[in-house]
């Protein structure tokens, strides 16, 4: 059976010696980037020497690095129940003030950490799929729901076509007719949420376009993409940051925009008028 390695972390925790407890504390405020850190790399983000992470690895019970890092890949995929992640939390976190700003600064680091990662290329693939397609489906559930909310809001003012998907029951009659010219944008985010999984695969199947917004390479959107998108939303706590996706979804909104300026114009000129009709702003 596969070990959870931050479990595991997590549990001895109240045993480490003080540079053990750094790379820990790494680890659990880093989760989904230390499957790609060889020795070297993780010893410098958590200031400690390479020696120090080879003998963390044989203190949590593991005969070195390399399979250290194998099951912390498979720990990625595997995901925390809400209530370890909750005991986890507790014990990064703490109840001095100075703990509180450590969490902005976490969010600080998602936004450093999926700027240096995001691939410009499959951004602007993205953009134009959204560009080209007939029908926009947007699959987000759980907690993911609030982003594919925010983004279908936007993105009906300045596309056609553009629904939101979020019960698997009561929407998959609504995917009878997809095909090659319709775009299927899922979002999701550990811990994976299955129906979004689910439709996600299908849409490929269909053979329609496919865009990932998803937090690392082992997601299981990854595999069905035409193109994936990162964005990291690492917190040791038992809620997700989705500061970083946020950012990523406002810039594809702002640059979708862009493109179809003219149009759009023309469309917030429309809209404008129906606000003033019905008094909607205060």
């Amino acid at each position: 059976m596969d070990i959870n390695v931050y479990k595991v972390i997590s549990e001895k925790m109240p045993s480490m010696s003080k540079s053990q407890l750094k790379i820990a504390q790494y680890i659990l405020k880093n989760p989904n980037q230390i499957p790609f850190l060889n020795v070297g790399k993780l010893a410098k983000e958590a200031n400690v020497s390479d020696a120090t992470v080879v003998r963390f690895a044989t203190f949590l019970g593991f005969s070195g690095y390399p399979e250290f890092q194998q099951h912390i890949q498979s720990s990625v995929q595997q995901q925390l129940t809400t209530t370890e992640r909750l005991k986890m939390s507790q014990k990064v976190y703490g109840e001095k003030d100075e703990e509180i700003t450590d969490i902005l600064k976490g969010d600080l680091n998602n936004i450093e950490m999926t700027m240096r990662n995001l691939n410009i290329k499959s951004f602007r693939q993205a953009v134009e799929y959204m560009l080209r397609a007939r029908k926009v489906y947007i699959v987000a559930n759980r907690s993911a729901a609030a982003l594919g909310t925010f983004m279908h809001y936007y993105l009906n003012m300045i596309l056609d076509n553009v629904e939101i998907l979020d019960s698997i029951e009561k929407d998959s009659d609504r995917l009878y007719e997809l095909d090659e010219d319709d775009l299927v944008i899922g979002i999701s985010y550990s811990r994976y949420t299955k129906s979004t999984v689910e439709i996600f695969s299908y849409a490929k199947q269909k053979g329609a376009m496919t865009v990932a917004l998803t937090d690392n390479l082992l997601s299981p959107l990854i595999p069905q993409a035409d193109v994936s998108l990162t964005a990291a939303s690492q917190m040791p706590s038992f809620i997700d940051s989705f500061v970083a996706p946020m950012s990523v979804i406002n810039a594809l909104i702002i640059y979708t925009a862009k493109a179809k300026q003219e149009g759009f114009e023309n469309r917030f000129d429309a809209l404008e008028k129906v606000w003033e009709r019905f008094d909607v702003f205060y």
